[in-house]
């Protein structure tokens, strides 16, 4: 019997493999052969998939938007109770950091993505649909914790949320580049935190 393959789980070897080469010499840097080569498939085996390697990246930026998203869930699901706007906003910020290798190479990605989709509105279209649904997320926290006093009432929501993205953004850089460690932009989270809950 010819053996049965599971299409889902090869994309995302694909994908995988594409993250792998992308975070070591950036998207420029990956060929449709050599991400063949890096997913262990042949080159038509990938072309089956990915006529081209568009095609391939905006999958893969897709699937990479989707792990982050459940791997924030999972975190955020794993607090005790019912978790405070605080809470749940400090934990989602730290899943956003590159703490760890997991997340390091994912946001080299992203960098990665980030660069070409300044010239590439296909790729451009995630962060235009991400972004936003990010920031109403933070900003429901941030309406929440206004409403059980948590936070002054002469605050924006939506500015807030997007200070908050954007505070994240340049941490990450910065972690990236050796600039910061870790435990420091968390400290700084932190401190930002504390300014908004009074």
């Amino acid at each position: 019997m010819p053996k049965r393959v599971d299409h889902d789980e090869r994309r995302h070897r694909i994908a995988e493999a594409l993250w792998r080469i992308a975070s070591e010499r950036g998207l420029d840097g990956a060929s449709l052969r050599d991400v063949a080569a890096e997913a262990g498939i042949s080159l038509g085996q990938l072309q089956h998939y990915f006529r081209t390697k568009d095609d391939m990246l905006v999958f893969a930026l897709g699937h990479i938007s989707e792990l982050a998203a459940r791997r924030i869930g999972a975190r955020v699901g794993s607090l005790a109770g019912d978790p405070s706007p605080r809470t749940l906003l400090r934990e989602t910020l730290a899943e956003m950091l590159p703490l760890d290798d997991k997340s390091r190479t994912g946001q080299l990605v992203q960098i990665a993505y980030f660069v070409r989709a300044v010239h590439d509105e296909r790729l451009r279209r995630h962060a235009k649909e991400g972004i936003p649904a990010l920031r109403e997320f933070f900003a429901a926290q941030i309406r929440r914790a206004m409403e059980g006093g948590d936070i002054g009432a002469d605050r924006d929501p939506d500015t807030e949320a997007m200070l908050l993205i954007s505070l994240v953004d340049g941490l990450t850089g910065y972690i990236l580049l050796d600039v910061l460690p870790g435990e420091e932009a968390m400290r700084l989270v932190d401190a930002h935190l504390d300014r908004l809950f009074t």
